[in-house]
């Protein structure tokens, strides 16, 4: 963004009403438990768009966040918000993410938190192959999954490089041999998110923000409109 006035323009929530319950409290992680305290907002010249200012209490530990939030200007169902303190706990996988490819992601970073870097890696690997047996991969093993999907057209060749760092870099966590082995590192690691968050980006958030999109510059008519006779029309 490079205004605070695109808060809400092309990419967030559904509903032209703050979403609370996507709302974590940063001190004890509560989600969206909170009573509303204060409120302003700031309206924009010559639009009936408005910034709402307003700070939420937590109703299990009483903490405060501040949320910055507004909806579309242009209507379409539409809102997006920012909160000051946010967690610093684990980070979370988007809603539109298939559930099978969020539980091993979080239990990815889940181990990584607690700096146990083989069972990170080998959870990354596992998000990593859900992801392309979701999409459609077919192989006897994982490697020839991500080269089934590139030959497929799914993968461009940068992404399909990407996932073979990934099954690599996890391999030796994933297929123990027996033989004394050194386990991936923290910076290993963080690359092997990196790049799968590339390819999940590629995958699952581009086809979504695109589908967002299209609804918006498409909305569906009223129902009033659709329901109205050929006479009546």
């Amino acid at each position: 963004m490079k205004s605070w006035w695109e808060l809400g323009e092309g990419i967030g929530s559904q509903g032209s009403e703050l979403a609370t319950y996507n709302i974590v409290c940063a001190f004890c992680g509560e989600r969206g438990n909170f009573n509303r305290v204060f409120h302003a907002e700031k309206k924009k010249p010559n639009s009936d768009k408005r910034l709402n200012f307003d700070v939420y209490r937590c109703g299990n530990c009483a903490g405060f966040v501040h949320v910055l939030w507004s909806a579309s200007e242009w209507g379409g169902g539409l809102h997006s918000f920012r909160v000051l303190p946010w967690p610093i706990g684990k980070p979370e996988p988007p809603e539109h993410w298939p559930e099978s490819i969020k539980r091993y992601w979080v239990q990815a970073q889940d181990s990584a938190s607690s700096e146990n870097w083989d069972a990170a890696a080998v959870m990354a690997r596992s998000a990593l192959q859900q992801a392309l047996r979701d999409q459609g991969a077919k192989g006897s093993s994982l490697k020839a999954e991500i080269d089934d999907l590139a030959d497929k057209g799914a993968l461009p060749p940068h992404i399909r490089e990407w996932a073979h760092e990934v099954r690599l870099l996890a391999n030796e966590s994933a297929h123990p041999d027996g033989s004394e082995t050194v386990s991936p590192s923290r910076v290993e690691v963080s690359d092997i998110f990196s790049f799968l968050d590339f390819l999940l980006v590629y995958l699952y958030n581009l086809p979504y923000e695109i589908a967002q999109y299209r609804k918006r510059r498409n909305p569906s008519p009223p129902p009033s409109v659709l329901q109205r006779t050929p006479e009546t029309r």
